[in-house]
């Protein structure tokens, strides 16, 4: 556990102090994963820590529990009378090739047509498994990823460490930070019970990754303000992640919105995106004209296989990028399973959340105290790579939940009413807790509270 600690900490510049992490038990899996949630989420809360040393001198205790940090890499709402419509289309998934397996995700609309471009309409899985066992692994990778799909063959750790995209992993670190010139000044607004308060979060992040990273900063009394296109949604994941958000919409290839995007921008303090490493370029918006239209500001990007390499611009999320990296082979392997096995939840993308957050703090520090902006860039194949070099978990079971586990307070929320589970990190005197319950995309005009 330490190490892992360790290594994030060294990441993000933080300084090597240990953090107890309270509990027993582990989500059973081939890999730690239970300790990488409690060392991520335990390296956001001592950037928070080390914010509130440089602003007020006092250095607060920070606690991780290791079931809530486990519960909360899964979900950390508990509906009461309603349920969360489900996380995956129903031909999403993996499917054994000619001579292997491959993962397909189909869970936006436009992908699953990328992939029916390929393969012809499919009406179900037993359709779609028929015509992916007449293909070759990499060859159907290849022809779904071409068609602007999202899919990932199988491979091992070995293979994926012979691999150009898994060679140009490794020469990246874990969070890669730069530096920037440009400043602004502007005084601390926060306090010791709301540390970010008076910060405008501009989050262009979707599905769970970049949402973990503003959900965390919501619940530290941040401004967060995301945006959505016209057309997206993730129904299985809304009610998750929008806690503490306002949300609105805007079509950034239009003119009108485009300036309204451009004024949100110039008043942001922290932009979280996480679109594939050349989107925001191709839009107009690369880190040149963002830093033109915001100077000081912090930037934190998220990619799903790096930001270097011949796939830095391939699609790619959590569950690819566990196919790609060898995970879910290991998996398979430690399950002595006939099919592939993943980690038993989305640990690279929250974990990589919690890192973007740690990350956005760090260098919210820095600015207070130079005055400069900066950027940070992470990436899940990275967080995978420190995930399986940490080495095997364990099967040391947790607790189960109980209803000690959830907050008391009621969540109303559009769909119904619902609790939280407690938060899985103490900073003393600082309560993590959100001011807004969780909403639909676009309900919210997209302009600044």
């Amino acid at each position: 556990m330490n190490d892992l600690l360790t290594s994030i900490q060294a990441a993000l510049g933080l300084p090597h102090t240990s953090i107890p992490f309270t509990s027993s038990g582990a989500l059973p899996s081939a890999f730690a994963v239970t300790d990488l949630a409690c060392a991520s989420i335990g390296a956001a809360g001592q950037a928070v820590a080390e914010l509130l040393r440089h602003q007020t001198g006092h250095v607060p205790a920070v606690e991780v529990d290791r079931r809530l940090a486990s519960f909360w890499f899964s979900s950390s709402l508990r509906p009461m009378g309603w349920q969360v419509p489900p996380l995956w289309d129903p031909v999403a998934g993996d499917y054994a090739t000619r001579d292997g397996w491959i993962r397909l995700h189909t869970n936006a609309a436009h992908h699953r047509a990328a992939a029916e471009s390929v393969l012809g309409a499919c009406a179900d899985r037993a359709a779609m498994a028929a015509k992916v066992a007449q293909w070759a692994s990499t060859d159907l990778e290849h022809a779904v990823v071409e068609a602007k799909g999202c899919a990932a063959e199988m491979r091992s750790w070995a293979q994926w460490q012979q691999h150009p995209q898994g060679l140009a992993v490794n020469a990246e670190s874990l969070v890669h930070f730069l530096a920037a010139q440009d400043e602004r000044s502007q005084a601390w607004q926060g306090s010791l019970a709301q540390p970010l308060a008076g910060l405008k979060v501009l989050d262009l992040t979707r599905v769970l990754a970049g949402p973990t990273a503003s959900r965390f900063l919501a619940g530290l009394g941040a401004d967060v303000l995301r945006i959505d296109s016209p057309t997206w949604n993730e129904p299985g994941v809304v009610p998750e992640m929008t806690l503490g958000k306002r949300c609105a919409r805007l079509n950034l290839h239009d003119q009108a919105d485009r300036a309204v995007f451009e004024g949100l921008l110039k008043d942001a303090d922290i932009l979280l995106h996480g679109y594939r490493a050349d989107a925001l370029e191709q839009l107009g918006f690369g880190v040149e004209r963002r830093r033109q239209l915001a100077p000081g500001l912090i930037d934190v990007g998220l990619n799903a296989y790096g930001w270097s390499g011949p796939w830095q611009n391939r699609r790619g999320f959590d569950s690819l990028v566990q196919m790609s990296s060898g995970i879910a082979e290991a998996g398979q392997r430690w399950k002595q399973a006939d099919k592939p096995t993943p980690l038993p939840v989305q640990a690279l993308d929250h974990a990589t959340g919690y890192l973007m957050a740690a990350s956005a703090l760090r260098l919210l520090t820095e600015r207070l105290n130079t005055g400069r902006g900066g950027s940070a860039r992470l990436s899940l194949a990275r967080t995978a790579k420190l995930l399986v070099e940490h080495g095997p978990g364990t099967t040391q079971a947790l607790r189960a939940e109980d209803e000690q586990d959830q907050c008391a307070r009621l969540e109303q929320t559009p769909w119904g009413p619902a609790h939280r589970l407690q938060v899985p990190v103490e900073i003393s005197g600082t309560p993590i807790q959100w001011a807004l319950p969780a909403t639909e995309l676009g309900s919210r005009n997209p302009q600044w509270a």
